[in-house]
């Protein structure tokens, strides 16, 4: 059977964008050898232009760009979308209801490689979207059973801004690794045990050796997640 046609809503940032081509492409290769690489369209919007939406809380508009963003990957022939950014899943619901193609929420695949672990008490980092609303959180105790905690408010300050001022713009910084450390070390003090990077560009920062818990990368098991899709 061919495979599936994955359809990548990107350029949320682009930086993660391009570890998500690799590692599904790396995938695939690793399933079906020789020169396989994967299926795909992206649609890589200007983030820039999204982030303005998301800075003033238009979030009515920034919806409205991911229905069209998933439509005209739809129109391109993917079998299914995802969006290749945590923070953009605030209007997962509205974006699936838009098109007649199924999503591949990065929620549910993260959750359930954490329950197949047999932990059940979540740390969880991204940006201050994510981390304060309950579009995120709200699932994974929902529909996973997750008890979710996140940094206190002076640590989710340092997180969301090292994201938007550094990892979003290619800059991976010494300093900021160990401000992350400090921040997982008092989620875990707090009786996390495990830590999501809950933000597709954090996994180019932080690994498992800055950590004394499982870190769950969303942005590879999301990949994985979709070769899986892909190839199933």
């Amino acid at each position: 059977m061919p495979q599936k046609v994955i359809g990548l809503i990107g350029g949320l940032s682009w930086e993660s964008s391009a570890e998500y081509y690799r590692i599904i492409n790396e995938q695939v290769r690793a399933r079906l050898g020789g020169l396989h690489s994967a299926r795909m369209l992206m649609w890589s919007f200007d983030f820039a232009e999204i982030e303005a939406l998301q800075s003033s809380d238009r979030w009515q508009e920034a919806t409205l760009e991911m229905i069209g963003a998933a439509r005209r990957l739809e129109r391109g022939g993917a079998d299914f979308v995802v969006i290749c950014s945590n923070t953009m899943h605030r209007m997962a619901s509205e974006v699936q209801a838009a098109i007649g193609i199924p999503l591949l929420h990065i929620a549910d695949p993260t959750a359930e490689r954490i329950r197949a672990a047999g932990l059940g008490r979540v740390g969880l980092l991204g940006t201050a979207f994510t981390m304060e609303q309950d579009f995120y959180k709200g699932r994974l105790a929902e529909l996973h059973g997750l008890e979710v905690l996140v940094p206190e408010a002076e640590d989710r300050a340092v997180v969301h801004r090292i994201i938007y001022d550094e990892l979003v713009q290619g800059r991976v910084e010494a300093r900021s690794r160990q401000a992350y450390r400090e921040v997982i070390a008092r989620l875990v003090a707090r009786g996390a045990e495990a830590v999501i990077l809950g933000c597709t560009e954090i996994m180019l920062l932080v690994g498992s050796e800055d950590s004394a818990v499982p870190l769950f990368d969303t942005t590879g098991i999301h990949a994985e997640a979709m070769v899986e899709r892909a190839l199933g």
